[in-house]
C-alpha cells in the first residue's frame, strides 16, 4: 500500500462555490466527515470564504476501495454571519489544487478562529437550522 502524502501545515481559502464542489466530492466518495451539500446551499453565506485545515490522515481499512482523505477542520462563514466549525475529508490531490493564498500571520489567525469557532451542531441548535434538511 503506498503511504499517503504527508498531511500540509497550512490553511486554504475557498468561495462558497468551491466548498459545494468539495462536499459533493466527498459525497460521492462516501466520506464519512461532510455536511450535506443542500444544507450547505441552504445555510452558507453566499458570498464568503471559508477556510479548511487539514487535521489528519484518515484511511478507511474496513473500506480498502475508497481512497485515502485528509480530514480537515473547516470554517464556514453562515448566513447569520457567524463562523461555525464543521468537519470534511479531501482527497489529497484536490486539497493541493487550492491555490495558497493566505500569508502565515492570516493563517496563525484563521486557526485560532478554529480553536474557538462553535460547532456546526452547537450553531445547529441554538439557531433550530435543521442539520440535515
Amino acid at each position: 500500500m503506498t503511504p499517503p502524502p504527508p498531511l500540509p501545515r497550512t490553511v486554504r481559502a475557498v468561495d462558497t462555490a468551491q466548498l459545494l464542489e468539495l462536499a459533493q466530492e466527498a459525497a460521492v466518495h462516501g466520506f464519512s466527515q461532510r455536511l450535506p451539500v443542500d444544507w450547505l446551499r441552504e445555510h452558507l453565506a453566499t458570498e464568503a470564504t471559508h477556510y479548511l485545515f487539514p487535521t489528519l490522515v484518515q484511511r478507511l481499512t474496513h473500506r480498502p476501495q475508497t481512497p485515502v482523505q485528509w480530514r480537515c477542520q473547516h470554517l464556514l462563514t453562515v448566513s447569520t454571519g457567524e463562523q461555525v466549525l464543521g468537519l470534511l475529508d479531501v482527497l489529497p490531490e484536490t486539497f493541493d489544487k487550492i491555490p495558497e493564498t493566505l500569508d502565515t500571520v492570516s493563517k496563525k489567525d484563521i486557526v485560532s478562529r478554529i480553536e474557538r469557532a462553535v460547532s456546526v451542531r452547537e450553531w445547529v441548535e441554538r439557531t433550530g437550522a435543521e442539520a440535515g434538511s
